[in-house]
Protein backbone atom coordinates (compact mmCIF):
# COMPACT_ATOMS: atom_id res chain seq x y z
CA UNK A 1 0.00 0.00 0.00
CA UNK A 2 1.58 3.28 -1.12
CA UNK A 3 1.67 5.85 1.65
CA UNK A 4 2.37 9.57 1.44
CA UNK A 5 5.43 10.74 3.45
CA UNK A 6 3.20 13.01 5.51
CA UNK A 7 1.74 9.93 7.26
CA UNK A 8 5.07 8.65 8.56
CA UNK A 9 5.48 8.83 12.33
CA UNK A 10 7.98 7.77 14.99
CA UNK A 11 6.46 6.25 18.14
CA UNK A 12 8.54 5.17 21.12
CA UNK A 13 11.56 4.81 18.85
CA UNK A 14 9.70 2.82 16.18
CA UNK A 15 9.58 4.28 12.67
CA UNK A 16 6.14 3.67 11.17
CA UNK A 17 5.09 4.44 7.61
CA UNK A 18 1.62 5.38 8.85
CA UNK A 19 -0.16 5.32 12.23
CA UNK A 20 -2.45 2.25 11.90
CA UNK A 21 -1.67 -1.19 13.35
CA UNK A 22 -3.68 -4.10 14.75
CA UNK A 23 -4.57 -4.49 18.39
CA UNK A 24 -3.15 -7.39 20.37
CA UNK A 25 -5.19 -10.56 19.98
CA UNK A 26 -6.37 -9.85 16.45
CA UNK A 27 -4.62 -12.10 13.87
CA UNK A 28 -1.47 -11.94 15.99
CA UNK A 29 -0.88 -15.58 16.86
CA UNK A 30 0.21 -17.37 13.67
CA UNK A 31 2.22 -16.95 10.48
CA UNK A 32 -1.02 -16.92 8.50
CA UNK A 33 -2.41 -14.18 10.68
CA UNK A 34 0.75 -12.12 10.32
CA UNK A 35 0.62 -12.46 6.54
CA UNK A 36 -3.01 -11.34 6.50
CA UNK A 37 -2.12 -8.28 8.58
CA UNK A 38 0.78 -7.46 6.26
CA UNK A 39 -1.47 -7.71 3.22
CA UNK A 40 -4.00 -5.48 4.99
CA UNK A 41 -1.29 -2.85 5.22
CA UNK A 42 -0.69 -2.42 8.96
CA UNK A 43 2.37 -0.33 9.87
CA UNK A 44 3.34 -2.77 12.65
CA UNK A 45 2.25 -6.23 13.74
CA UNK A 46 1.20 -6.69 17.37
CA UNK A 47 1.13 -10.27 18.62
CA UNK A 48 -1.39 -11.72 21.02
CA UNK A 49 -0.31 -11.69 24.67
CA UNK A 50 2.27 -14.35 25.53
CA UNK A 51 2.99 -15.65 29.03
CA UNK A 52 6.01 -17.54 30.34
CA UNK A 53 4.12 -20.85 30.47
CA UNK A 54 1.38 -22.06 28.11
CA UNK A 55 -2.20 -21.18 29.05
CA UNK A 56 -5.34 -23.01 27.93
CA UNK A 57 -7.73 -20.11 28.38
CA UNK A 58 -11.36 -20.12 29.48
CA UNK A 59 -14.17 -22.47 28.56
CA UNK A 60 -16.57 -21.46 25.81
CA UNK A 61 -18.34 -19.29 24.95
CA UNK A 62 -15.44 -16.84 24.89
CA UNK A 63 -16.98 -14.09 22.72
CA UNK A 64 -20.36 -12.40 22.39
CA UNK A 65 -21.05 -10.03 19.46
CA UNK A 66 -23.11 -7.00 20.44
CA UNK A 67 -24.68 -4.12 18.49
CA UNK A 68 -22.18 -1.76 20.07
CA UNK A 69 -19.04 -3.90 20.15
CA UNK A 70 -17.69 -7.25 21.23
CA UNK A 71 -17.56 -8.88 24.66
CA UNK A 72 -14.83 -11.49 25.07
CA UNK A 73 -13.00 -13.51 27.70
CA UNK A 74 -10.37 -15.65 26.01
CA UNK A 75 -8.28 -16.08 29.13
CA UNK A 76 -4.88 -15.21 27.64
CA UNK A 77 -4.67 -18.60 25.94
CA UNK A 78 -1.26 -18.98 24.28
CA UNK A 79 1.45 -21.59 23.74
CA UNK A 80 3.93 -19.86 26.05
CA UNK A 81 7.21 -18.07 25.50
CA UNK A 82 8.85 -21.13 23.93
CA UNK A 83 6.75 -20.54 20.80
CA UNK A 84 7.99 -16.99 20.30
CA UNK A 85 11.27 -17.59 18.41
CA UNK A 86 9.62 -19.43 15.52
CA UNK A 87 6.63 -17.11 15.47
CA UNK A 88 8.72 -13.95 15.36
CA UNK A 89 10.97 -15.40 12.66
CA UNK A 90 7.89 -15.94 10.54
CA UNK A 91 7.06 -12.24 10.80
CA UNK A 92 10.53 -10.78 10.24
CA UNK A 93 10.30 -10.86 6.45
CA UNK A 94 7.03 -8.96 6.20
CA UNK A 95 8.61 -5.52 6.22
CA UNK A 96 7.03 -4.01 9.33
CA UNK A 97 8.07 -3.84 13.01
CA UNK A 98 6.94 -6.67 15.28
CA UNK A 99 5.63 -5.75 18.74
CA UNK A 100 5.27 -8.67 21.15
CA UNK A 101 2.51 -8.37 23.74
CA UNK A 102 3.41 -9.88 27.12
CA UNK A 103 1.29 -10.86 30.12
CA UNK A 104 2.41 -12.13 33.49
CA UNK A 105 1.92 -12.08 37.21
CA UNK A 106 5.27 -10.62 38.28
CA UNK A 107 8.14 -8.52 37.06
CA UNK A 108 10.29 -11.63 36.67
CA UNK A 109 7.71 -13.27 34.39
CA UNK A 110 7.41 -10.16 32.22
CA UNK A 111 11.19 -9.80 32.04
CA UNK A 112 11.66 -13.44 31.06
CA UNK A 113 9.23 -13.26 28.14
CA UNK A 114 10.62 -9.88 27.08
CA UNK A 115 14.12 -11.38 26.94
CA UNK A 116 12.89 -14.24 24.75
CA UNK A 117 11.10 -11.76 22.48
CA UNK A 118 14.18 -9.56 22.15
CA UNK A 119 16.49 -12.49 21.46
CA UNK A 120 14.05 -13.72 18.80
CA UNK A 121 14.12 -10.42 16.91
CA UNK A 122 11.12 -8.45 18.21
CA UNK A 123 11.28 -4.70 17.64
CA UNK A 124 9.41 -3.77 20.84
CA UNK A 125 7.39 -5.29 23.66
CA UNK A 126 3.93 -4.24 24.86
CA UNK A 127 3.32 -5.05 28.53
CA UNK A 128 -0.30 -6.07 29.03
CA UNK A 129 -1.06 -4.46 32.39
CA UNK A 130 -4.77 -4.16 31.71
CA UNK A 131 -6.51 -7.42 30.76
CA UNK A 132 -9.91 -7.06 32.49
CA UNK A 133 -10.60 -10.75 33.05
CA UNK A 134 -7.28 -12.51 33.85
CA UNK A 135 -7.04 -12.52 37.62
CA UNK A 136 -3.61 -11.45 38.86
CA UNK A 137 -2.30 -10.93 35.32
CA UNK A 138 -3.99 -7.78 34.09
CA UNK A 139 -5.99 -4.83 35.30
CA UNK A 140 -5.13 -5.45 38.96
CA UNK A 141 -1.50 -4.78 38.06
CA UNK A 142 -2.16 -1.67 35.98
CA UNK A 143 -4.38 -0.10 38.65
CA UNK A 144 -1.48 0.01 41.11
CA UNK A 145 1.22 2.55 40.16
CA UNK A 146 3.75 0.84 42.43
CA UNK A 147 3.25 -2.51 40.70
CA UNK A 148 3.40 -0.83 37.28
CA UNK A 149 6.68 0.83 38.24
CA UNK A 150 8.18 -2.46 39.41
CA UNK A 151 7.14 -4.47 36.35
CA UNK A 152 8.19 -1.86 33.81
CA UNK A 153 11.51 -1.38 35.58
CA UNK A 154 12.15 -5.14 35.59
CA UNK A 155 11.70 -5.22 31.81
CA UNK A 156 13.22 -1.88 30.79
CA UNK A 157 16.36 -2.47 32.86
CA UNK A 158 17.10 -5.78 31.12
CA UNK A 159 16.09 -5.15 27.49
CA UNK A 160 17.35 -2.77 24.82
CA UNK A 161 14.24 -2.68 22.63
CA UNK A 162 11.43 -0.17 23.36
CA UNK A 163 9.00 -1.03 26.15
CA UNK A 164 5.35 0.01 25.83
CA UNK A 165 2.98 -0.15 28.81
CA UNK A 166 -0.64 -1.00 27.97
CA UNK A 167 -3.00 0.40 30.58
CA UNK A 168 -6.76 0.16 30.97
CA UNK A 169 -9.62 2.03 32.56
CA UNK A 170 -8.99 2.86 36.22
CA UNK A 171 -9.21 5.82 38.56
CA UNK A 172 -5.40 5.90 38.75
CA UNK A 173 -4.53 5.52 35.09
CA UNK A 174 -2.63 8.83 34.92
CA UNK A 175 -0.59 7.88 38.00
CA UNK A 176 0.13 4.46 36.52
CA UNK A 177 1.11 6.04 33.20
CA UNK A 178 3.55 8.38 34.92
CA UNK A 179 4.99 5.48 36.94
CA UNK A 180 5.51 3.45 33.75
CA UNK A 181 7.31 6.31 32.02
CA UNK A 182 9.51 7.03 35.04
CA UNK A 183 10.44 3.33 35.18
CA UNK A 184 11.64 3.29 31.59
CA UNK A 185 8.65 2.79 29.29
CA UNK A 186 9.22 4.52 25.94
CA UNK A 187 5.50 4.84 25.30
CA UNK A 188 1.97 3.93 26.37
CA UNK A 189 -0.90 1.98 24.81
CA UNK A 190 -4.30 3.31 25.94
CA UNK A 191 -6.72 1.60 26.55
CA UNK A 192 -7.63 -2.07 26.86
CA UNK A 193 -11.13 -3.52 26.88
CA UNK A 194 -13.47 -2.56 29.74
CA UNK A 195 -14.70 -5.13 32.26
CA UNK A 196 -18.30 -6.06 31.43
CA UNK A 197 -20.93 -8.82 31.48
CA UNK A 198 -24.05 -10.00 29.64
CA UNK A 199 -26.70 -12.33 31.06
CA UNK A 200 -28.92 -14.71 29.08
CA UNK A 201 -32.39 -13.82 30.34
CA UNK A 202 -33.81 -17.26 29.43
CA UNK A 203 -31.00 -19.35 30.86
CA UNK A 204 -30.73 -16.83 33.70
CA UNK A 205 -26.96 -17.00 33.83
CA UNK A 206 -23.97 -15.10 32.42
CA UNK A 207 -23.34 -15.82 28.75
CA UNK A 208 -19.53 -15.96 28.81
CA UNK A 209 -17.84 -19.07 30.14
CA UNK A 210 -15.82 -16.84 32.45
CA UNK A 211 -18.91 -14.77 33.35
CA UNK A 212 -16.97 -11.48 33.11
CA UNK A 213 -15.15 -10.33 29.98
CA UNK A 214 -13.79 -7.29 28.24
CA UNK A 215 -15.98 -4.96 26.18
CA UNK A 216 -14.40 -3.53 23.03
CA UNK A 217 -15.61 -1.58 20.01
CA UNK A 218 -17.64 1.61 19.54
CA UNK A 219 -19.09 1.59 23.06
CA UNK A 220 -15.71 2.29 24.68
CA UNK A 221 -14.40 4.82 22.14
CA UNK A 222 -15.36 7.97 24.09
CA UNK A 223 -13.70 6.46 27.16
CA UNK A 224 -10.49 5.84 25.21
CA UNK A 225 -10.52 9.39 23.84
CA UNK A 226 -10.92 10.83 27.34
CA UNK A 227 -8.08 8.77 28.81
CA UNK A 228 -5.69 9.50 25.93
CA UNK A 229 -6.52 13.21 26.25
CA UNK A 230 -5.93 13.29 30.01
CA UNK A 231 -2.76 11.19 30.02
CA UNK A 232 -1.23 13.11 27.12
CA UNK A 233 -2.09 16.38 28.82
CA UNK A 234 -0.29 15.26 31.98
CA UNK A 235 2.70 13.46 30.46
CA UNK A 236 3.18 14.43 26.81
CA UNK A 237 4.14 10.78 26.25
CA UNK A 238 4.24 8.85 23.01
CA UNK A 239 0.82 7.15 23.01
CA UNK A 240 -0.78 4.49 20.85
CA UNK A 241 -4.55 4.94 21.13
CA UNK A 242 -6.88 1.97 21.00
CA UNK A 243 -10.58 1.55 21.67
CA UNK A 244 -13.42 1.67 19.18
CA UNK A 245 -11.47 2.77 16.11
CA UNK A 246 -14.01 2.10 13.33
CA UNK A 247 -12.98 4.56 10.60
CA UNK A 248 -10.61 7.44 9.85
CA UNK A 249 -12.63 9.88 11.97
CA UNK A 250 -12.44 7.81 15.16
CA UNK A 251 -8.73 7.30 14.49
CA UNK A 252 -8.16 11.03 14.04
CA UNK A 253 -10.10 11.72 17.24
CA UNK A 254 -7.55 9.72 19.22
CA UNK A 255 -4.68 11.45 17.40
CA UNK A 256 -6.08 14.90 18.19
CA UNK A 257 -6.36 13.78 21.82
CA UNK A 258 -2.65 12.94 21.88
CA UNK A 259 -2.03 9.55 20.23
CA UNK A 260 0.75 9.24 17.66
CA UNK A 261 -0.63 5.95 16.33
CA UNK A 262 -3.75 3.83 16.72
CA UNK A 263 -4.60 0.15 16.99
CA UNK A 264 -7.64 -1.47 15.41
CA UNK A 265 -9.24 -4.52 17.00
CA UNK A 266 -12.98 -5.10 16.85
CA UNK A 267 -13.34 -3.38 13.46
CA UNK A 268 -10.92 -5.89 11.92
CA UNK A 269 -13.32 -8.60 13.05
CA UNK A 270 -16.59 -6.89 12.10
CA UNK A 271 -15.55 -4.99 8.97
CA UNK A 272 -12.69 -7.05 7.59
CA UNK A 273 -9.07 -6.35 6.82
CA UNK A 274 -9.81 -3.64 4.27
CA UNK A 275 -10.57 -1.37 7.20
CA UNK A 276 -6.84 -0.64 7.54
CA UNK A 277 -6.37 0.87 4.08
CA UNK A 278 -9.66 2.75 4.45
CA UNK A 279 -8.52 4.40 7.68
CA UNK A 280 -5.11 5.26 6.26
CA UNK A 281 -6.61 6.82 3.13
CA UNK A 282 -9.11 8.77 5.23
CA UNK A 283 -6.39 10.20 7.48
CA UNK A 284 -4.39 11.26 4.45
CA UNK A 285 -7.39 13.07 2.93
CA UNK A 286 -8.08 14.72 6.27
CA UNK A 287 -4.53 16.07 6.48
CA UNK A 288 -4.86 17.43 2.94
CA UNK A 289 -8.20 19.04 3.77
CA UNK A 290 -6.86 20.94 6.79
CA UNK A 291 -3.56 21.81 5.15
CA UNK A 292 -1.36 19.78 7.49
CA UNK A 293 2.02 18.76 6.08
CA UNK A 294 2.58 15.90 8.52
CA UNK A 295 0.78 13.76 11.06
CA UNK A 296 2.92 15.23 13.83
CA UNK A 297 1.24 18.60 13.27
CA UNK A 298 -2.09 17.33 14.58
CA UNK A 299 -0.94 15.02 17.40
CA UNK A 300 -2.51 16.43 20.58
CA UNK A 301 -3.78 19.53 18.77
CA UNK A 302 -7.12 19.34 20.62
CA UNK A 303 -5.17 20.61 23.63
CA UNK A 304 -4.06 23.72 21.78
CA UNK A 305 -7.43 25.04 20.58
Amino acid sequence: MAVEPRLGVRVAGLALRHPVMNASGILGSSREGFERLARAGVSAIVTKSFTKEPRRGYKTPIAVPLPYGLLNAVGLSNPGAEALPELIRSARGLGVPVIVSIAGGSGDEFAYVAAVAEESGADAVELNLSCPHARGRGLELGMDPALVRGIVSAVASTTRIPVLAKLGLSDRVTESASAALEAGARGLVLINTVRAMRIDVWARRPILGNRVGGLSGPAIHPVAVRIVYEVYGETGADIIGVGGVQDWETAVELILAGAKAVQVGTALVTQGEQIVSGIVAGIEKYLEAIGAKSLDEIVGSAHRR
